[in-house]
């Protein structure tokens, strides 16, 4: 049984669910976590996580597929990023298969708020983990909580994914050798001021360049570039300061494996963008957003391909990785968790 929820009129936002998984680490090990109905956390006023940011999250979400299955995507995949983002961040790393199981837990308790198949809704599932006890001086902390909550969540884009206008940003995501490759809140927090002013100037996102020469494209706020040459070729750019999509990851395999095309992965000069014939952005959020124009500090780079609606090739694409997820398309060994 599904709740009662006006699943085609739902928005991108926060809707409080029944259970929550909570493990907490202490003395050095882990406890085994249990799911919880309490969605409020209390910490101290000196807790790690308020004073010196060290906290990292996840996104994945739970679909209902064609054939009445609940099931997710790839989990084994944010399993292993937030290990690499534990890892960086000076943080205990939670076990990769009771991340899963923990993931499963999470759906399985809230499986009426699994939206319906067809209603274009899913359930956005956000593991998330935080350094709790008090830490005055700079350090990391001693003790962790690793959280998982989930909620119900209409089209990212709704009525469509419409082409949108993006900026060339003059701020910097991230430092060559600093954290943009990992799912840090605190890469996030950078991004703030720069998206803000972004929208204010009338425009849906930033282009981040390189921080050290500016010339080579890095990323958004929070999704990877994807670009079709005029020939059909995938190319995404290759950096070590981009977070690994699992979305841009997936799209890969679906260009090379599905539809035959060609695929490459390195380095993209800013200077090469006029010449591709499609651009979008990849995440969990949306799949796939197309990007019609990019403004260079007022010269326009226009995609011919993208300019009112998905271009043909990413459309493509997208229906590809769609139908994977919603089991209208066979996918490959270990890509789908069936869960209900």
């Amino acid at each position: 049984m599904s709740k009662d929820i006006d699943w085609s009129n739902l928005g991108f936002g926060y809707i409080q669910t029944d259970k929550r998984f909570v493990a907490n680490f202490k003395n050095g090990a882990w406890d085994g976590g249990a799911l919880v109905e309490d969605a409020n956390i209390t910490m101290s006023e000196c807790a790690c996580v308020l004073q010196y940011a060290q906290t990292c999250f996840e996104g994945l979400k739970a679909y209902t597929t064609e054939d009445g299955k609940v099931v997710c995507f790839r989990p084994d995949l944010n399993a292993k990023r937030m290990a690499d983002t534990c890892k960086r961040l000076q943080m205990p790393v939670f076990p990769e298969d009771k991340f899963v199981e923990a993931v499963e837990q999470v759906v399985k308790a809230n499986i009426e708020f699994v939206p319906p198949y067809g209603s274009g809704a899913t359930l956005y599932i956000r593991p998330f983990m935080f350094g709790i006890n008090p830490v005055i001086g700079v350090k990391p902390a001693d003790e962790y909580q690793f959280r998982i909550f989930c909620t119900p969540v209409g089209p990212y884009f709704k009525g469509g994914a419409k082409p949108i206008t993006i900026r060339v940003c003059d701020y910097d995501r991230a430092a060559p050798h600093g954290t943009g490759h990992i799912k840090a809140g605190l890469n996030y927090a950078m991004s703030l001021y720069p998206i803000v002013d972004a929208h204010e100037q009338g425009f849906d996102e930033n282009m981040y360049l390189d921080a050290a020469t500016r010339t080579y494209v890095e990323e958004t706020g929070g999704a990877n570039f994807i670009f079709i040459t005029k020939d059909g070729k995938l190319v995404t750019p290759k950096s070590d300061s981009i977070l690994p999509s699992i979305t841009r990851r997936s799209l890969m395999v679906v260009a090379e494996k599905y539809l035959g095309m060609t695929v490459e992965h390195r380095p993209v000069a800013f200077e090469e963008v006029k010449d591709f014939a499609e651009c979008g952005l990849c995440g969990t959020a949306a799949v796939i957003s197309p990007v019609g124009k990019i403004n260079d500090h007022g010269k326009e780079i226009c995609f011919p391909s993208g300019m009112d609606e998905m271009g043909p090739v990413l459309k493509k694409l997208y229906d590809t990785l769609t139908g994977i997820q919603m089991g209208r398309i066979e996918a490959p060994e270990g890509w789908i968790d069936t869960i209900g």
